[in-house]
Parts: structure tokens; sequence; C-alpha cells
């Protein structure tokens, strides 16, 4: 199993350019089931979600093939299998994603329940309410959802609950091909959701709203395959923002608009750093200084992202001053405090928020990561700390982030993966 070796202290100083995003290549991904018409996707990011991705489409009877320049060749035409197996949705819960495609194009799918970071109840109702509501006729059986549409799915006016990125997705996915108008409100409105949308348009969907909490769409017969490249990743982009800010140093990222960045640019700003940017790129500068200190509370876009939590998190464990970082979409979301107090961290948990008073440095510490984005913020809080940190389980953050060890060397960083 590999870990990673972190010696802290150098300032992370330099450039990188953004990788295409995850939480919008896998929506994507599922979205080629719709089509039997070749699908060529760019800037996919080369992360194992990716890979357990492409296997799952390919268990399907889906032709999948990455090119040397990192393009991605799908064609769904030859899929005959409708099973998406735990073996392979359990360490991944973008898998559930396939469910609302299959049903679409082929009127049946059978999806075990998802499995992926250990950060709290995701439960997939809204998903099959939707799809309820569409039509479908879903059961539970053995720990899978069956579900058919033997008349195939119509278009419906619904409502969720509450917002859900992976509930959206899915709906939006199966309402592309059902028969007549859907409405869905109370949607995510993630730009992950935006880039989905303009594929499934690329693709020949009718669809409006995206951007808001309300989509419309008319039903479309039959999809096209199309080329498109996913949009740039804003969680690994803000990730190696803050931790450039946290130690003291100096980033320019390319390939991105800095809009998409949303509130984490602005809570960036408050840390004290010079923040510039131009149309496709970002750059930040601490001149050497701590950050001071910023309160967080997560939300749903456009609110502060649940996936960029963790990594302030570390941040304020050396920023000037106390913060408060409250969680309110996952209830399990703030274990790498507990980390991170091994790492000298003046962290204390008080129900769903971390009060945290900023210290002037942390103490290297064996650790071990628990999720995707405390995987992350342990590296981030290894690069400020003294000594040395050795992180393990680290095959959570190759779900989402591409050579990060690689890309922080270039930055200046000691840290170098070990085999054991």
């Amino acid at each position: 199993m590999d870990s990673l070796i972190i010696r802290g202290g150098n300032r992370l100083e330099g450039g990188l350019t953004a990788s295409g995003a995850k939480n919008a290549a896998l929506p994507i991904l599922a979205a080629t089931l719709l089509t039997a018409g070749a699908c060529s996707l760019r800037s996919v990011p080369v992360l194992r979600d990716i890979t357990t991705m492409l296997t799952l489409l390919a268990s399907l009877g889906a032709k999948t093939a990455r090119r040397q320049d990192g393009e991605v060749l799908i064609e769904s035409d030859s899929v005959q299998a409708f099973t998406a197996p735990y073996d392979l949705v359990k360490t991944m819960r973008a898998s559930i994603l396939v469910l609302g495609p299959l049903l679409a194009r082929y009127g049946q799918a059978r999806v075990s329940f998802p499995g992926g970071c250990a950060i709290g109840s995701r439960p997939v109702d809204l998903h099959i309410r939707a799809l309820e509501a569409m039509g479908a006729v879903i059961t539970i059986e053995g720990g899978y959802i069956v579900a058919s549409a033997p008349e195939g799915l119509k278009g419906v006016d619904f409502t969720f609950d509450t917002v859900t990125v992976g509930g959206t997705e899915n709906a939006v996915m199966a309402a592309s091909l059902a028969a007549g108008t859907s409405v869905l409100r109370n949607v995510a409105r993630e730009p992950e959701i935006v880039d989905l949308v303009r594929f499934l348009r690329a693709m020949g969907a009718h669809i409006e709203g995206e951007g808001t909490d309300t989509l419309t769409l008319q039903g479309v017969a039959t999809l096209n395959g199309a080329p498109y490249e996913v949009m740039p990743d804003r969680i690994e982009v803000g990730t190696y923002l803050v931790a450039a800010a946290a130690t003291g140093g100096s980033l320019r990222v390319e390939g991105i608009c800095p809009e998409v960045l949303g509130v984490v640019r602005d809570k960036l700003g408050q840390t004290g750093a010079d923040l510039d940017e131009g149309d496709d790129w970002i750059s930040l500068d601490m001149r050497g200084e701590r950050p001071k200190a910023v309160d967080i509370v997560t939300e749903p876009f456009p609110g502060f992202p649940t996936d960029m939590q963790a990594q302030f998190t570390a941040l304020n464990t050396v920023a000037q001053g106390t913060s408060r970082v409250t969680e309110t979409v996952f209830e399990n979301r703030l274990m790498q405090a507990h980390e991170m107090k091994r790492m000298g961290a003046d962290i204390t948990i008080e129900g769903d928020s971390a009060c945290i008073t900023g210290r002037s440095s942390l103490q290297g510490a064996p650790v071990m990561a628990s999720d995707l984005r405390a995987s992350a913020s342990l590296v981030i809080a290894g690069l400020v700390a003294s000594g040395e940190t050795r992180i393990d389980r680290i095959y959570h953050i190759d779900r989402g982030y591409e050579n990060i060890e690689g890309k922080l060397q270039c930055l200046g960083a000691d840290i170098r993966r070990i085999s054991t």
C-alpha cells in the first residue's frame, strides 16, 4: 500500500495548469450510455475514479480507449449488460450515475448501492423518487437497485426535497430521453452540472436553465455522439491555492476561469493573500506571511463547497487568529481534524463545527487519510509541519488528484511516494 512522506517547511512557489474536473468527467462518462454514437472527451483526468468508471462502462459492453494525448474515446453501441456490480460500485459513489442513462435508453438497470468516501450518509432515495416520477418501477433486491421502465420514461414536473448533485445528474440524463417535457425544480447548480448539461446539449438534448434551480427538458427520441472538453477542476485548483497560502508561498494556475472558484476565491482573499487573475488564470501570493484565519460554513453551490472544507481547516491550523469551520452538508466530514490534532493542531470539535486556534507551525507525525478531501488536507498540514509526516491510505487521494506529489515537487515541496 502506498504512503506519502512529506518534510514540511518549504514555501510552494511556481505555476501549474488545471486538470480536467473529476466531478464533471464522471457524469459525462456515464452520459455516453445515452447514445450509440461515438463520444470523444478531452481533458479527462487520469484518476482512480475515472478508471473505475471506464471499467464499469466496459463491463456493460461499451468500447473505451484512452489515447496518448489524454483523449478518451467511448462507443456504447454494443452495450448488452445492465448491471453495475458491487465489486465496482463499492469503491466509488458516482457509479450510481449509470442508473438514469441505462433506464432511459434500455428500459432496465440493476445497480448496486454505492460506496466511496466515508463522510456520512448520502441516501439515494432522491435519485429513486425522481426516476419513479418518470414512470420507472424500482425495487431494492439484495443490495441492488433494480429498475425498469416497461412503457418508457415520461416527462415529469418534479421537485427535489433537498438539493442533490447526483440526484440532479441522474434525473437530467434520464429526462433527456423521456417522452415529453420535464421540469426539474430545486436542482443543484454546481458548475459541473452546467458542464453535464452542455455535453448533453452537444449530443442533441433540449435543455434550458442550467446554472439556475430549475431545469426544463424536452425529451428527444435519440441522442448523438459528440466531442467535448471537460471543464477544469475547481476543487483541485482551490486545493493548490490553499496549499500555497498555508505555506506563505505564491502560485499561478493556468487554464481556469477564476469565476468558477466562486466563494473560494473570496475566502482566499480574506486570508490576506494578494490575488490577481485573467480570463483563464489566477495567481496568489502570500509574500512569505502567515495567512489570516477565515470562518467557513459549507453550503450547496453557490455557497462554500464541502469539497474545500478540509483544505481550509488545514490552513486555519497555522493561521493567525481563531476560526470556526462548520460542515452542514455531510455529518462525518470533520474527521481529518482528529488526525491534525496528532500533529499539534489546536482544534475543538463542537457538533458540526471545528473551533480552531492557529499555531505558528505543526509537528510532523504519522497520520491516516479517511476520505478524498481529508487526504488533501493532511498533505497541506504536512507541508506546513516541521519534521516528517507520513500519510497512509493515500488511495483516497488518487481518486481525485492527478499526480499530486509530482505537481507539489515542481512547486518546491519535499514530498515522495513510497510503497510498503
